[in-house]
């Protein structure tokens, strides 16, 4: 199993954002994590990645307890994310950024060989993500969609094996939706597995094998995508019960 949570609780003073929530992503699997604003989505993702520890609750990754652990051992460990407002350096080039966590982000986690060349590591990951501009130009420059190709570059270049996705298709057109489905795909496909939050109900059927479904904190449904998609709790909670 790639990732486990077991009874996670997120407190801010007397606010229970998160409440005993668990869950698993295993090898290859890309899992949604959707519930209606405000449910703890973000806050349990950043329980999980170091940016807030769980007040209590385990947090187990790639078979380690983590609990506690800060954002920057995680990424060494192999968990990287992207946010639902990007925030590169402004005054770096597209390239900069990436090529920065290529660098910094990304340490040796087993195995040999020859070490790749970060520039030409950070160039092939921009084309990968389909970076629709030049990559020398200054990320102040860009608008929300390169921002979002960007962040999302920046997060594989420390060659992950868990991705934590957070609204990552917000603000995208019809047909920036399918390219975007095809390229979370394709990094799929090289063996990193996803735990996606979206409230894109498109991306969410189109991409994810299994769902888990929170609302004010707490778990109310998980399991295969059509059959979560059916619960009449779901239909209530976060689709509207009119579905």
């Amino acid at each position: 199993m790639v990732l486990e949570t077991h009874d996670v609780v997120k407190r801010f003073s007397g606010l229970v954002a998160v409440n005993e929530v668990s869950l698993h992503v295993a090898e290859g699997e890309i899992v949604g994590l959707i519930g209606p604003n405000g449910a703890g989505k973000t806050t349990l993702l950043n329980a999980i990645a170091g940016l807030a520890p769980p007040t209590s609750g385990r947090v187990v990754f790639l078979g380690k307890e983590t609990t506690g652990f800060p954002p920057e051992k995680m990424c060494h460990m192999g968990l990287s994310r992207t946010f639902q407002i990007p925030r590169p350096f402004p005054k770096m080039t597209a390239l900069e950024n990436v090529l920065t966590a290529a660098v910094f982000g990304k340490k040796e986690r087993g195995g040999g060989g020859a070490k790749t060349d970060p520039w030409r590591a950070s160039r092939e990951l921009l084309e990968f993500v389909e970076f629709p501009v030049s990559a020398d130009i200054l990320s102040e420059n860009l608008n929300t969609v390169q921002l979002k190709r960007l962040d999302l570059a920046r997060a594989l270049a420390s060659s992950p094996r868990l991705l934590l996705l957070d609204e990552l298709a917000a603000g995208l057109t019809e047909g920036e939706l399918k390219d975007i489905i095809r390229i979370i795909f394709k990094i799929r496909d090289r063996g990193i597995s996803i735990l996606m939050v979206e409230h894109i109900m498109q991306l969410i059927m189109s991409l994810c094998e299994r769902l888990v479904v929170i609302q004010f904190g707490t778990k109310i449904a998980e399991g295969p995508t059509q059959d979560v998609a059916r619960d009449p709790k779901v239909a209530e909670a976060y689709l509207g019960s009119s579905h």
